[in-house]
């Protein structure tokens, strides 16, 4: 699309205020260089541990003779060189395998958490050859992903545990409200919480959270990591990771972004991104810590909305997708997003027990998109070629301004009560989240080609297919609607304000019992400004309620390699929690007719309990887990008649969603990473407003999923690996409400099949700082489609069979 039809807004704060734009925030933030560490004894923290091992033993040396001279017998030290593929966070020896979380509110390892946290490392998602969090996220079992109203609706859309989460992203422990195309080149680790992580994470996160760890700079080290990589369908993709070490206190990373790619065997859908994130460091004294991280993304793409699935009361194929569907794309297609992140932390020492954390984040995330669907139907009968099936298209479009504020203080102390020592956390958070949503003005100038019958009473009118009389696509199908497109008025003005209070101990009961137990509660104001974009009538809404949620685990050692644990946890989201979905009851947006009845809405409750067990085997290179689950939803908020009106009902339903999930990650021998989980999930809506619903599946629920990573060093210098993903198939419908059923049939109306991919990789170090990879995903080229939207007027088909190399470069 044309660069000066392409939104611009303004960034507002709900105060009124202007959030400084990108050049203002990288000057302020460039005065305020920072460290990564997070703890106040620096041989504790991620990066310490893992420079302890690596680079630091260079300076520790000195130390360790003049220890010596003392007459002090020490252990041998190993020294392993820092590679390639380094995390601080990683288990030394086992890339594949997280050692502990990015969130230092989780004061144990990975391994002694009462909880299922799955990581994908850094190494991992390289190896894989991924790059956008949705690619990331689709691997992983007991996750799924969804459409939004009007098609991608501004981004990536997850579903946890069957839960919808495209609100419950993180990063860095802050939640990144700006619904966006997400991008890893400066991601240090992938981290999802599975279960209700309220305690955490706050209002929402009702079947998990997602929190994406950044790379940060580091005292501890210089490193400059140039990564250029190029393929098929015009691949390429130029990142750049370098941090400098000025001198011991004072250290800056810079991450760059540039790349593109065409979409595999979909003319004319491709996808751009370019960014940069700057982290400083400063570490003046010993007891005190400043961190200043920008991050700026631009993502372009020409988006596809892939095919259709067809009425179950079509002959063939009913009910299921429309294979090898042209590409429709319009040369006005577009769906871009901005997004500027400015952060402040800080951290001091008052003790070895006693420490306090604080993070300042500013954020802005501008996103616009007009794609075009496409769906099979049939011209009128006074048509010249006669009711001949044919193709007609759509138009679905949008655009959403983001503007946020979140602040979050964390004491930490620890604590000798009664001959047992308590590992405190107490937090108080405030965030401020505004978000203005509009709409695109789009008229179709472009000649008519044929006749199609009336919708909703209305006589047969010329309008526009994409195929001819005999079924071939039309030649000058980019052009065949000839849009003309202007930025509209806004619908939505919705802002929420939440102020947070929560507690969190740790503590060891003996040698071999640990309970974790937390509470938090969330106070917010809430308001939504519906705007009727035709006679521009404004309807508010508001209210304010109290969120109470807590989480209580015990962890059990039944050998010093493995333990059992038992966890409850809860978690609540309000009324119209989605921001992008004004009064739209159906789709997760404000549900009432009255605006006076907001106030009497319940928030959805989540009850959740996990039994498992994890086991670090192997000389703790690689972590063994297994859970058994249960996710109760109550208060569920259903709309009545039509999803598109603002009437409707207000928690009427409940759900439930069990299952089992197990994972490894790590090292199954010196030669051997891998990187593997599967999860079986079933899900049946227990009430609801239709009693028809109860019963039934969950919508964009895939009851079987699997992944494995293996990575294979065949030679020092030649490793080969692949990934295996298979999903089982799952119906599309309603979020978190019962999906799609035909009574007539007795069939789920629209169905997304199952797949399996089968991708692989090899790398080959030419030296200990040179080295080359190569990717070829989707390698047995299968036809996979990856979500479906609640009518299935759309199904997003999956990449084709591609393949890029990328040199690696570590100087």
């Amino acid at each position: 699309m044309p660069s000066a039809t392409r939104p611009q807004h303004a960034r507002r704060l709900r105060n009124g205020s202007t959030l400084p734009g990108p050049h203002a925030l990288a000057v302020a933030i460039s005065a305020l260089m920072a460290s990564p560490l997070l703890h106040a004894d620096a041989a504790t923290t991620p990066a310490a541990a893992a420079a302890a091992t690596g680079d630091s033993a260079q300076t520790a040396a000195p130390a360790a003779a003049a220890t010596a001279a003392a007459g002090v017998t020490l252990d041998t030290l190993q020294v392993e060189e820092r590679t390639l593929d380094s995390n601080p966070y990683a288990q030394a020896g086992a890339p594949y395998k997280a050692r502990v979380s990015g969130d230092a509110r989780h004061v144990r390892p990975l391994a002694e958490t009462p909880q299922t946290i799955e990581v994908l490392t850094q190494s991992a998602i390289q190896d894989a050859g991924n790059s956008d969090l949705r690619e990331i996220l689709d691997t992983l079992p007991g996750i799924t992903l969804g459409t939004g109203e009007n098609g991608n609706a501004f981004g990536d859309r997850y579903v946890i545990r069957g839960h919808e989460a495209r609100s419950d992203v993180f990063v860095d422990s802050l939640r990144d409200p700006g619904m966006t195309l997400r991008e890893s080149f400066a991601t240090e680790q992938v981290e999802v919480s599975k279960g209700p992580s309220s305690t955490f994470a706050g209002r929402g996160t009702t079947g998990g959270a997602v929190n994406s760890v950044s790379k940060q700079a580091s005292s501890e080290y210089d490193f400059t990591k140039l990564q250029i990589g190029a393929g098929t369908d015009a691949y390429r993709r130029i990142t750049l990771d370098a941090n400098n070490r000025a001198s011991d206190t004072l250290a800056v990373r810079i991450n760059t972004l540039q790349a593109y790619e065409e979409v595999p065997d979909r003319d004319r859908a491709d996808r751009a991104r370019n960014g940069f994130a700057l982290s400083a460091a400063w570490t003046p004294a010993d007891a005190f810590t400043l961190i200043g991280d920008y991050y700026h993304l631009d993502a372009s793409d020409t988006p596809d909305l892939g095919t259709w699935i067809r009425p179950l009361t079509a002959a063939a194929g009913a009910g299921r997708p429309v294979h090898d569907v042209f590409s429709y794309i319009q040369d006005e297609d577009f769906l871009t997003s901005q997004v500027d992140v400015a952060t402040l932390r800080a951290r001091y020492a008052f003790s070895d027990r006693v420490r306090v954390e604080n993070a300042l984040r500013f954020g802005s995330t501008d996103n616009g998109y007009l794609a075009t669907g496409a769906r099979g139907g049939t011209r009128d009968a006074t048509d010249p070629a006669g009711a001949v099936a044919t193709v007609t298209l759509s138009t679905h479009q949008g655009w959403q301004d983001v503007a946020y504020v979140v602040d979050q203080l964390n004491l930490f102390l620890d604590a000798d009560i009664a001959g047992m020592t308590h590992q405190w956390v107490f937090g108080a958070e405030f965030s401020d989240q505004d978000v203005l949503n509009g709409v695109y003005v789009s008229n179709n100038t472009g000649a008519t080609n044929c006749i199609l019958p009336g919708r909703g009473g209305n006589p047969p009118a010329p309008g526009h297919c994409a195929t001819d009389a005999g079924g071939a696509p039309v030649g000058n199908i980019a052009t065949l609607l000839g849009r003309d497109v202007r930025k509209g008025t806004w619908d939505s003005d919705y802002g929420i304000r939440t102020t947070s209070l929560s507690v969190m101990d740790t503590v060891d009961l003996g040698e071999s019992v640990s309970v974790f137990a937390g509470v938090r509660l969330d106070s917010f104001d809430y308001s939504n400004r519906i705007q009727n974009t035709g006679t521009l009538v404004v309807t508010p809404y508001a209210y304010a309620d109290d969120l109470f949620n807590y989480h209580l685990g015990t962890v059990v050692d039944v050998t010093d390699q493995g333990n059992v644990y038992l966890t409850f946890s809860s978690a609540s989201e309000i009324n119209g929690g989605e921001s992008d979905l004004g009064a739209s009851c159906g789709y997760g947006g404000l549900c009432g007719a009255n605006p006076a009845e907001v106030a009497a809405s319940e928030p959805e409750q989540v009850r959740n309990v996990e039994l498992g067990s994890k086991w670090n085997l192997l000389d703790e290179k690689l972590l063994a887990s297994a859970a058994l689950f249960q996710v109760t939803k109550d208060d569920v908020m259903e709309s009545v008649g039509s999803s598109y009106a603002t009437t409707g009902t207000l928690n009427t339903g409940r759900n439930r969603v069990e299952g089992i999930e197990v994972s490894l990650a790590g090292n199954l021998g010196e030669r051997l990473g891998v990187q593997f989980g599967a999860a079986t999930l079933t899900s049946e809506v227990l009430a609801s407003f239709t009693p028809a619903n109860v019963g039934k599946k969950l919508s964009n629920v895939a009851e079987d999923s699997l992944f494995l990573q293996l990575r294979y060093a065949a030679t020092p210098k030649l490793a080969v690996g692949g990934t295996v993903t298979y999903s089982g198939e799952m119906h599309a419908g309603q979020p978190d409400s019962a999906a799609a059923f035909d009574t007539t049939t007795g069939k789920y109306s629209y169905t997304v099949p199952g797949y399996t991919l089968l991708d692989l990789f090899a790398s080959y170090a030419f030296a200990e700082t040179l080295q080359l990879r190569l990717n070829v995903n989707n390698a047995a080229d299968a036809n996979y489609y990856l979500a479906a939207y609640r009518s299935g007027a759309f199904t997003y088909i999956g990449d084709a069979r591609n393949a890029n190399l990328t040199l690696s470069w570590d100087f």
